[in-house]
This record gives structure tokens, C-alpha cells and sequence, in this order.
């Protein structure tokens, strides 16, 4: 279920994870965009709109909070998939009627990158179903 021409923001601020999920996407097809903060996130976002932003909670200059809120904020009527991934929760993935924290997907860091790229390709195709 690869995902082609797809683009995702991931924003941590821990190198070692970035690069898992960069690699993880990378091989699966998706164009992936990197930032260290949320104020590197949200400009990232400005300038590559990706499809997807997945982002740390606890991170340095601005949490993954109100890089959420404020990349939903500048999505307006057509925001991208946005993910909250947090090491303060481990329950399985879940997904909120109503975005929560900035976001309406929530994932435990503790996940496996080949899960969330699960996680992030079921979502993306039921983006599309809806929009058919």
C-alpha cells in the first residue's frame, strides 16, 4: 500500500528518531521534509505543504502543541493529516473526533516507524475515499 508523490513533515528534535522515520518513509515512497522545533515546522510547512505532519510533543522553542495548533491554523478548510507522536502516553494509537492537543491522531513514540508509516498510509486513504 505505498503511497507515491505523498509529502510528510516529521518535526523531533531527537536526531536518532528523525532519522528512523525519514529512512522508514523514504523507503516507502514518501518525499520527506525534516525540522528540528515546532519554528522550524511551521515554516517547513509554509514552504513544502506537505500532505502529513508528524510531530514531537516535548520539544525545544515550541511543543508540539502549538506547532500543531498553528499548522492546522495555517491548513485553514484543507489541513494536512496532522500526528502528535508523545512518549508521555503508552496506550496503542488513537485517533480523536476533534483534533486534541493540536492534533486528531495521537501516537506513543514507543510505536514501531514500519507501524506508523502503517498508521500514516491507512489515514491518507481514507483522505482520499472521503474526498471522492
Amino acid at each position: 500500500m505505498t503511497q507515491s508523490n505523498k509529502k510528510i513533515l516529521i518535526i523531533d528534535d531527537d536526531p536518532f528518531f528523525l532519522k528512523v522515520l525519514t529512512d522508514n518513509f523514504s523507503n516507502n515512497g514518501f518525499t520527506v521534509f525534516n525540522a528540528n522545533d515546532g519554528i522550524e515546522g511551521v515554516k517547513a510547512y509554509i514552504e513544502k505543504v506537505p500532505d502529513v505532519v508528524i510531530s514531537d510533543l516535548v520539544m525545544p522553542r515550541m511543543g508540539g502543541v502549538s506547532t500543531c495548533m498553528e499548522i492546522s491554523r495555517l491548513g485553514g478548510d484543507t489541513p494536512p493529516v496532522i500526528i502528535l507522536l508523545t512518549s508521555m502516553f503508552q496506550e496503542k494509537a488513537h485517533e480523536h473526533d476533534v483534533p486534541e492537543m493540536g492534533a486528531k491522531v495521537h501516537i506513543p513514540k514507543s510505536t514501531s516507524p514500519v507501524d506508523i508509516v502503517i498508521i500514516v498510509e491507512q489515514l491518507l486513504e481514507r483522505e482520499k475515499q472521503l474526498q471522492t
